[in-house]
């Protein structure tokens, strides 16, 4: 049984101009953009071969419908380049044995990490959600979560792209490989 969804959280849109920079950015940089978004070269190739988008919801949509199109093989890569959400600061070490062990047990069944989008949730709330996300996706069989993982693979790569736009417009990048909002070394949210 999968876990229902959570509501969008609610993003202050990018500005025209990071969009402006998105659609004018060279190939390879757009793509090196895309993959901290999501894992997955195809995924990436084709959101920035399909540039200048007219606005932010189009490139959105492509997203989501590049998303929706994985290939099982690219849905394995990109869900390979994936970590385990970091917990927020001053959990307790005994939440930190317990998702462990959660992961390992999802990992044993079904070969990769647990994703999971925690956008528009308190971060008091996100043990709590994880911890219940792996329970019970444990009992998912491996196309059901195949399912469920790609669902929340497309939502964490739309949130990441959201940031990165949002990034672009403030001036900021990031080309260190890493998730927007996410430190080297920690895994994303």
């Amino acid at each position: 049984m999968a876990i229902p969804s959570l509501p969008e959280q609610t993003r202050t849109p990018p500005s025209p101009t990071a969009l402006e920079s998105f659609n004018t950015a060279p190939t390879e940089e757009v793509r090196h953009t895309l993959l901290t978004c999501l894992h997955s070269p195809r995924w990436a190739d084709r959101l920035a071969s399909h540039r200048p988008y007219p606005d932010v919801d189009s490139l959105l949509a492509a997203s989501d419908e590049a998303a929706y199109d994985l290939a099982p093989g690219d849905l394995a890569q990109a869900l390979a380049g994936e970590t385990l959400p970091v917990l927020p600061e001053g959990v307790y070490g005994a939440a930190h044995t317990a998702m462990s062990a959660a992961n390992a047990a999802y990992e044993a069944k079904f070969g990769h990490a647990f994703v999971i989008c925690l956008d528009g949730l308190a971060p008091n709330e996100a043990l709590d959600q994880v911890l219940a996300g792996i329970r019970s996706r444990l009992a998912n069989d491996p196309e059901e979560e195949r399912v469920v993982a790609a669902e929340e693979l497309r939502r964490l790569a739309k949130g990441r792209l959201v940031s990165a736009l949002r990034g672009a417009g403030n001036g900021a990048t990031s080309h260190n490989g890493t998730a927007p909002g996410k430190q080297q070394g920690t895994p994303p949210h």
